[in-house]
Parts: C-alpha cells; sequence; structure tokens
C-alpha cells in the first residue's frame, strides 16, 4: 500500500494508532516525487532536509499532526521562498514572517511540503503564465492544470502530497482542481485569514484547500477557517464544525440550477457529467429548481475591471527599493521604478498593471470602475434572491476541459475559461469542486451556497462524492 496515495484522514488514522510514521509518509512522498516530478513541474522549490527535520517533531495529538500539506508560492512561510511565480521575488526574497493560514497549520501539527507553481501573481487560468516553469496535468499528460493554483492541484493529482492550499480570485481554486481531478474549495470571503497573502485583487482573494476527498477539505478547512485580528476583512464568526453533517445526505434540499450556466457553448461532456451528477442528487432526494441568475453574463466584463484595478495599486508596491528585482546602475529614481518593473514582471502581469491604472485614472474612473462595483452589486443580489429559493446552487466549475499546452494564442480565451466561477468571487460566496465520474479529460461539479454556509455545502459534496 502507498501511503501517497492515501488521503488526509487515512494517514490520520494511521498515525494516530501507531501503525505508521510521519517518515514512512514522506518515504513514499518523495519517492513519487522523484520519478514523476520532472514531468510534471508541480514545485518551485523543496527542501526533503528541513522537511523530514519537522516530520521529526510533528505533534501527533494535533488534528493535522504529521500530515504533509503544499503551499501555494504566494502565501508567506517564515524563511521560505515565496517567489509569486515571478522574476520579482525569485532572486532573493525569503518570507520574514509566517501568513494567518500558515500558524493555524503549525498549530494544528501540520508538515510543510514544499512551494507549488502558479501563474506569476496568480494571474491565469492555465499556470503557463508563471515565469519560472510550466506545469503539466498529471490527470491528462500534455494539457494544462489550470491555473493559477495549478501546481497545488497537479501535487495533489500526482500523489506528491495529500493536500495543498491554494488561493482564488476568480476561480483558481475550483478549475485547476477540476481540470485535474481533485476537490478544491473557496470558502466565503472573510471565513479565511487573508494576512500573508501576497495580494492580487484584496476584494476578491480567499486561501482555500486542495484534496483528494471531500471529508479531508473539511478538515484542513477546521483549521484554517476563524478570525484573524491581522486581517481587517476576517470575520469575527464562529466556526462551526465542518464534519458533524458531512454524512447527512441532501434529502429536502433544494437544488438550484441556474440557466445562465447551461448556455450555448458549454462542452458536450461538460453537460452530460453535470446533468449526470444533477440526476443523481434527485435519486437521493434532492428537489431540483431552475433558476436564473440574471447578470451572469456582465460578470467576466466586471471581473477583469475591478481585479486589474486592485492589482494595479496592490502591485505598486513592488518598485525595485525595498524588496525584490533591482535593476543595475539606474539613471535615476524614475529610471530604478521603470526598469525594475519592466524586467521584473511578465507580459500578462504588466496586461493587468495597465488595464488597472487605466480603469482608475482621471476621467475613467467613473466609466469603469464605479460601474463595475454598482454590477457587482447587482450580481450579489442575484445570488441573495436565488437562495429565498433554494438551499444551494449547482453548475459546471469550466466550460470545457482542460486544454491543451501552448494551444491558447488569445488571452480573452483564458479568461472566459473562468466564466461560471468569477460571479461567485464577486458575490463572496463559498464554492467548492467535486471530481465527477467521466471516462475522458477530468471534470467537476461546483456547489454554491450562500455566504459562511460551508458546511451545507461540504455535506452536498460529500453527497455527490460518494455514488
Amino acid at each position: 500500500m502507498s501511503l501517497a496515495r492515501q488521503s488526509v484522514s487515512a494517514l490520520r488514522a494511521l498515525l494516530v494508532k501507531g501503525e505508521i510514521k510521519p517518515s514512512d509518509i514522506l518515504d513514499d512522498l518523495f519517492a513519487e516525487v522523484g520519478s514523476r516530478e520532472k514531468d510534471i513541474g508541480a514545485f518551485l522549490s523543496l527542501d526533503p532536509g528541513r522537511i523530514r527535520a519537522a516530520a521529526d517533531l510533528a505533534d501527533l495529538s494535533r488534528p493535522l499532526g504529521g500530515i504533509p500539506i503544499a503551499f501555494k508560492d504566494n502565501i508567506n512561510v517564515l524563511g521560505d521562498p515565496c517567489t509569486c511565480g515571478s522574476r520579482f521575488l525569485a532572486e532573493n526574497y525569503r518570507s520574514p514572517y509566517d501568513a494567518g493560514v500558515t500558524r493555524r497549520l503549525r498549530y494544528s501539527g501540520a508538515v510543510f511540503f514544499g512551494r507549488t507553481n502558479l501563474d506569476e501573481f496568480a494571474m491565469g487560468s492555465a499556470t503557463e503564465n508563471s515565469a519560472l516553469q510550466k506545469t503539466n496535468n498529471p490527470a491528462a499528460p500534455g494539457h494544462i492544470p489550470g491555473g493559477s493554483s495549478g501546481g497545488s492541484a497537479a501535487a495533489v493529482a500526482a500523489s506528491f502530497v495529500p493536500a495543498a492550499l491554494g488561493s482564488d480570485t476568480g476561480g483558481s481554486i475550483r478549475q485547476p482542481a477540476s481540470h485535474c481531478g481533485v476537490v478544491g474549495m473557496k470558502p466565503s470571503y472573510g471565513r479565511v485569514s487573508r494576512y500573508g497573502l501576497v495580494a492580487f485583487a484584496s476584494s476578491l482573494d480567499q486561501i482555500g484547500p486542495l484534496t483528494r476527498t471531500v471529508e479531508d477539505a473539511a478538515l484542513i478547512l477546521q483549521c484554517i477557517a476563524g478570525h484573524d485580528p491581522l486581517d481587517s476583512t476576517s470575520l469575527p464568526v464562529e466556526v462551526p464544525d465542518y464534519s458533524v453533517d458531512l454524512k447527512k445526505g441532501v434529502r429536502g434540499l433544494r437544488i438550484g440550477i441556474p440557466r445562465e450556466y447551461f448556455a450555448d457553448g458549454l462542452d458536450p461532456a461538460v453537460r452530460a457529467a453535470t446533468e449526470a451528477a444533477i440526476q443523481h442528487l434527485q435519486e437521493q432526494g434532492a428537489e431540483v429548481i431552475e433558476i436564473t441568475l440574471p447578470h451572469t453574463e456582465y460578470a467576466v466584463a466586471t471581473y477583469y475591471i475591478i481585479a486589474p484595478a486592485e492589482a494595479s495599486s496592490n502591485l505598486s508596491r513592488f518598485d525595485g527599493v525595498r524588496y525584490g528585482h533591482r535593476a543595475s546602475q539606474p539613471a535615476d529614481i524614475l529610471s530604478l521604478y521603470q526598469r525594475s518593473r519592466e524586467e521584473g514582471f511578465g507580459p500578462e502581469v504588466k496586461r493587468r498593471i495597465i488595464l488597472g491604472t487605466y480603469v482608475l485614472s482621471s476621467g475613467y474612473y467613473d466609466a469603469y470602475y464605479n460601474k463595475a462595483q454598482k454590477v457587482r452589486t447587482l450580481i450579489r443580489r442575484d445570488f441573495e434572491n436565488a437562495f429565498t429559493q433554494v438551499d444551494a446552487i449547482v453548475s459546471p466549475v469550466a466550460p470545457s476541459p482542460a486544454r491543451k499546452m501552448g494551444e491558447c494564442t488569445n488571452p480573452l480565451e483564458d479568461y472566459l475559461a473562468d466564466v461560471c466561477t468569477i460571479p461567485v468571487n464577486l458575490a463572496g460566496l463559498p464554492a467548492i469542486s467535486v471530481p465527477l465520474p467521466v471516462a475522458g479529460l477530468p471534470i467537476g461539479l461546483q456547489i454554491i451556497t450562500p455566504h459562511l454556509q460551508e458546511a451545507l455545502m461540504l455535506r452536498i459534496a460529500h453527497a455527490v462524492e460518494t455514488r
């Protein structure tokens, strides 16, 4: 039995019984990494010596004691590199502090296992925008793993690690989870601390887990959720027990099917798999109700005004002065700024900074940014109205399975790949991708619930998972 292919909950049971040690898990994981990582490219950094030393000190009495977890390389871990997949931070930056989720996972006994690849500064849907390397899809060789948390999804799918953290700004956990055939969850905005997450779009970013099972996602969320006084958007609300109702089933629940998510252009395989999952929920006793989310068609355009605007502001701190890449022998301070940013940022990051600066500029703020915020409110109200009729909403995660690597020549094609996930971020809701049983490329089902209703979302996801 390879421990590398076991779930977090199964590994925890073996550890608690004393049947295995954390070092046994690492032996199997490193064997998998050694044989396949050169073909996958999931990790940007991996220090076996430090990992083994940490595992030897793991407190097995803690809820995640001895469990290896990989981190997307935009989440700060004290002393580790945090490149954000960018040349700007790849040269010499190491985290001077722990992120909020890092502190919580330390307390929970987890063993930090490597830094995973991502689209540069989390801007992308394929992990092809990383300035440092490409990541291949272990479940579909030659295809993208999705993005921007593609390295985390690939690491879990390849059995390099039983769980990983990612960040989701417009679908960056759920979409790669769908493409790689793993579970990926975006919690409600404010449920998990953003402190120590390198900001892309602060009103949209959220950290969440990628795992093999829904039960594992619930266990990790239990450990990372909760108020953090260092994050002003973190909500001071009680964290429920996410496992207590996990196996309660869906009988009596009302499941909404938004017609806008099943429009022309949806891949036939995605449509068929999603409809089969909906039928499965009906057979388990759920009531299926067709609903409408009328402002969905404006979500992508709204997102690509708000997110770049916030990115333009957040990334202004990368100026070559305090940390990160610094241009050599600049003529003056203006040259330092210009050359450092020109040399350090990749093309997609530059594109979004320019777009964001434009929509915030004098004369265009009201025409674009202010209007986009108003449409965002309408999108949020669509969900609020829908949840007066239903308990949860299900939809595809992505309109098609993973495309081939290098196939996209127009950035708009990848932007539209997030059409089903972006509205959730604009509304601040929780959502999860659960892999569906398919013969071809992996496909995920998206489950959306009201704000802070992660327990209900996980309950429905578990029902989808257990066929």
